[in-house]
């Protein structure tokens, strides 16, 4: 059993949800449908049968989605990051997360149908960090101009500065 689980609140759209996320990420699936119980003390606007919980995976990465009710709604504070390989993987999760309502932010950043944030990250990021304060300026001043992030302009201010 894991240790931690992140859990989405939704206002009835959990199941909907966690199958879009499944159809976005690799080698992901629903494994778990709770509905709400008949008489269900939860004030939630759901009926019985209605999916309360939803556990589901990601690329192997446990999450549960909650039909929680209009309570709660997310915000940037929380996010995931989505490591990317390269510029292809980048495109693939930035165009499908921000498809049918979702919305573009700055520096990776975007949040999905749902308002669900995400930041959609090269893991050559990484590989451009440097002790030179030039390079690091150069690239984040290039990250502060972009919304979805491009591997090679990030090079270019890397290797201009």
């Amino acid at each position: 059993m894991p240790r931690t689980v992140p859990c989405l609140w939704f206002n009835g759209q959990a199941e909907e949800a966690a199958d879009f996320y499944c159809s976005v990420f690799p080698n992901s699936r629903v494994t778990r449908v709770q509905p709400y119980p008949e008489g269900s003390p939860f004030p939630a606007p759901f009926g019985p049968g209605t999916a309360m919980t939803v556990d589901f995976e990601l690329d192997g990465q446990p999450y549960t989605a909650l039909n929680g009710g209009p309570e709660f709604t997310f915000s940037e504070a929380t996010s995931m990051q989505i490591f990317c390989a390269d510029q292809d993987e980048i495109d693939h999760y930035w165009d499908r997360l921000t498809a049918d309502g979702g919305e573009e932010s700055m520096c990776g950043w975007l949040k999905d149908r749902y308002g669900f944030s995400w930041q959609v990250v090269p893991s050559a990021l990484y590989e451009l960090d440097s002790d030179n304060p030039a390079k690091q300026k150069a690239v984040a001043d290039a990250i502060f101009r972009m919304k979805k992030l491009d591997i090679a302009e990030l090079q270019r201010a890397f290797d201009s500065a």
